[in-house]
């Protein structure tokens, strides 16, 4: 692993556990084990590395939604939900992070363009396959499915400590294999 990703890995554990806010770039430094100097060759500042951290999260939102592109539109909501809590499971940190990032309002200031992209992303992916199943209610549907991935993330990363996971993820994909 290279210099810049050991800051990134570092920066997006201190985020998640300590808060932005209350993470120095001192201490960055100290857990990627690299100097302050190296730091600032590869980012200007915390924020930046925060937005690099949204930003490949955002990119690996593309690569889910686009793999989610063939077969059925059933087939592809299925697959996006099989994705999502792969993600979940896969990037637990990076996700607690990026919800964490969004809910605060000194963040989400600086983050909104990501922000908003993220969201307009996953809505479209979501909406082409609602078009394909219920046309005339293909926005709500597609807002109601993207509330539910929403809400089973929220409480997975933040609420309960014994969240079934696995258990929710039969329970939609079963709700979404009888539509």
């Amino acid at each position: 692993m290279n210099k810049k990703q050991q800051v990134i890995n570092a920066a997006t554990t201190l985020f998640s556990e300590k808060g932005f806010e209350k993470t120095s770039m001192s201490e960055i430094c100290s857990a990627a084990n690299v100097s302050k100097g190296l730091v600032y060759h590869h980012f200007q500042s915390k924020n930046e590395i925060l937005e690099k951290i949204f930003s490949d999260t955002t990119e690996q939102m593309k690569n889910i939604s686009s793999a989610s592109g063939d077969g059925s539109p059933l087939n592809q909501l299925l697959k996006i939900i099989e994705n999502f809590f792969a993600q979940l499971e896969k990037d637990v940190v990076t996700l607690r992070l990026n919800l964490n990032a969004m809910f605060q309002p000194s963040t989400r200031e600086f983050l909104q363009t990501h922000i908003n992209e993220r969201s307009s992303i996953l809505f479209e992916s979501v909406k082409k396959i609602f078009d394909q199943i219920d046309l005339p209610r293909s926005s709500t549907l597609s807002f109601m499915f993207i509330a539910e991935l929403d809400g089973i993330a929220l409480s997975y990363l933040s609420v309960f400590d014994d969240y079934p996971l696995q258990d929710i993820k039969e329970q939609l994909l079963s709700k979404y294999q009888n539509l």
